[in-house]
């Protein structure tokens, strides 16, 4: 634990000058460019800060200013999404972080979803206390997203629709398939429910599992919803998927070819 020391006037204004021109975040980049320092002595000043305490590393290269209320400098993240937007971008928040801010779910989750581009190699890092959830695709699908202020910092999230697609495309981004099933009913009940953009992303996405999955859960909490039921039947594809993969599934629902775990939900045929 770094504790808060002085700086002198020198630093203090070229501190000052970087957090002016940064939004959440410090690269080693950033403050070079600010200062008109080469890399390496822009990193050499960003270091002595965070030894001194007035600034946290992140990962290497990359601070985040400590709150001056803070008595050192081992201080939690403020924002996550700040963090996902700087460290993992092209990216989007996604899966049950998009759906506590879409108000789809009133579960508090401790992770924070975050759909990337990149390709890492911990796809479950703790920074600062944090836990991420990370998830690749490709730019190809990079698409329903909205765009959001997160106090100076702009950054994607999925909407509503793609949300509940992502979530069932991979049941894990939404703590599990029961947990997607209540998100999807809440969904349905909320302004944002469209089902036939719904219908075409999951077209766009390209996803068979999706349209098995979607129709069964339906079927189960939406019955009168009959004709995205109908839709999701006519687009099934070969094979048997499972309703969830981190589930055992010993049983199969022949007409959505897809594997529940024995027992559960009876009615199913």
């Amino acid at each position: 634990m770094d504790a808060l020391t002085g700086i002198g006037k020198l630093d203090r204004e070229r501190l000052a000058a970087i957090l002016r021109g940064t939004k959440g975040t410090v690269s080693v980049a950033q403050a070079s460019a600010i200062l008109g320092a080469n890399s390496s002595d822009a990193a050499k000043m960003l270091s002595r800060w965070n030894k001194k305490g007035w600034l946290s590393r992140v990962k290497r290269g990359i601070y985040v200013p400590v709150p001056l209320e803070a008595s050192s400098a081992d201080v939690s993240l403020e924002d996550p999404w700040q963090i996902a937007a700087t460290l993992y971008s092209p990216c989007y928040i996604g899966g049950w972080s998009a759906a506590e801010h879409w108000d789809l779910t009133e579960q508090l989750f401790r992770t924070t979803v975050v759909v990337t581009q990149l390709t890492p190699r911990d796809r479950n890092p703790a920074i600062k206390g944090t836990n991420f959830l990370l998830c690749t695709i490709s730019e190809k699908r990079m698409f329903g997203l909205k765009t959001i202020w997160r106090g100076q910092v702009k950054l994607s999230v999925s909407d509503p629709t793609r949300t509940i697609l992502d979530m069932l495309a991979e049941p894990r981004l939404g703590g599990g398939i029961r947990s997607v099933g209540d998100m999807l009913v809440n969904y349905l009940h909320s302004e944002a429910k469209n089902l036939d953009l719904l219908i075409g992303y999951a077209e766009q996405l390209g996803n068979g599992a999706v349209f098995k999955r979607l129709g069964f859960l339906l079927e189960q909490h939406a019955p009168d919803e009959q004709g995205i039921i109908g839709q999701c039947a006519q687009r099934l594809t070969k094979g048997n998927a499972r309703i969830d993969p981190k589930q055992p599934a010993e049983r199969l629902i022949s007409r959505w070819r897809l594997w529940v775990p024995k027992g559960w939900l009876k009615g199913a045929a």
